[in-house]
């Protein structure tokens, strides 16, 4: 009964069902609006970043940054939740003419026939999946207002990804289900850790946020490889040029991904390398007997790497 009443309000609601996205009815549908909330997005977080500058110390946030984790962990398993029922009720709905036309129903997850329409389940959480993506930039303000470093890379990440999920809703793009999928289930997980550390429990002794995020990008690059081959093999995919947009942005994300990463862990081994000398060079203070944690150098090689532990990068 619970799990019957669970799929009519995830994917059988009229308003589910009937959903259609337009200019006229679908908030946030326009390009000027794209484009408004993206140039807005950034300039608030320069701002920010400007007006904090000379601020060394955090910004007491208390339980926000808690908060706001748990509400993207719960919402990201919705969407999961929501388009893997419609994703099934589509499917179950259509496929005697996936039979005529010999489809299977991977293929119609990685690739839509020519002349679909962004309207039904599928769309419906599409749709709520792009308006997240405004939640998901209060990430940016939260770490200005910790004080931690605002790069390139996170503004370019997220005003990416408004603009992906907005151009998957305006031409239908092919591969756009297994992507929601994709990304809900690694941000549920990756939200709820930072919500599990963010209350006060132990962080895990790997960059767990950063593998992650590699998981995600290397899934991605999977399917967009698929998308290609049916599109040649199978005589075209619904939102291709869409999708070469989309392909050319991802592969811009993985670099300056992989550019951070490597960046930020060899500069994370030289510091400590550093700190390192500096203890050995300090040790003859306390009689050669080895390092003293509670020196000021032992301070600062436990915060780079704690015991059994180390910290991860929010990115």
């Amino acid at each position: 009964m619970i799990q019957e009443r669970l799929m009519y309000y995830l994917s059988e609601h009229p308003s589910i069902v009937n959903f259609r996205w337009n200019h006229t009815q679908s908030w946030g549908s326009t390009w000027s609006f794209l484009f408004t909330s993206i140039s807005a997005y950034i300039f608030l977080s320069l701002l920010l970043n400007l007006l904090l500058f000379n601020r060394r110390r955090p910004v007491p946030l208390g339980p926000i940054p808690a908060i706001h984790s748990l509400s993207m962990a719960l919402i990201s398993a919705t969407i999961f939740t929501g388009i893997l029922f419609s994703a099934a009720a589509e499917i179950r709905d259509t496929r005697w003419f996936w039979r005529r036309n010999k489809t299977t129903a991977f293929q119609w997850l990685l690739c839509f026939p020519l002349g679909t329409r962004p309207s039904g389940r599928v769309f419906f959480w599409s749709y709520i999946f792009y308006l997240t993506r405004f939640l998901h930039t209060l990430r940016t303000f939260i770490a200005i207002l910790r004080r931690r470093n605002l790069s390139f890379f996170r503004l370019f990440n997220h005003s990416i990804l408004i603009m992906m999920s907005f151009i998957w809703l305006e031409y239908s793009q092919s591969f756009q289900i297994l992507a929601i999928l994709f990304t809900t289930a690694i941000y549920s997980v990756v939200y709820g850790y930072r919500f599990w550390t963010a209350i006060g429990f132990r962080s895990a002794c790997f960059p767990f946020v950063i593998n992650c995020q590699m998981l995600l990008l290397g899934c991605n690059l999977l399917c967009h490889i698929g998308v290609l081959l049916l599109h040649l093999l199978k005589g075209g995919c619904n939102g291709i040029g869409a999708w070469g947009f989309n392909s050319v942005f991802n592969f811009a994300i993985l670099f300056l991904f992989l550019n951070f990463y490597v960046k930020s862990h060899l500069g994370k081994k030289k510091k400590k390398k550093k700190m390192m000398m500096m203890m050995m060079k300090s040790s003859s203070e306390y009689g050669g007997d080895g390092f003293n944690l509670d020196s000021d150098y032992g301070v600062a090689i436990m915060e780079l790497n704690p015991i059994g532990c180390t910290k991860n990068k929010d990115i």
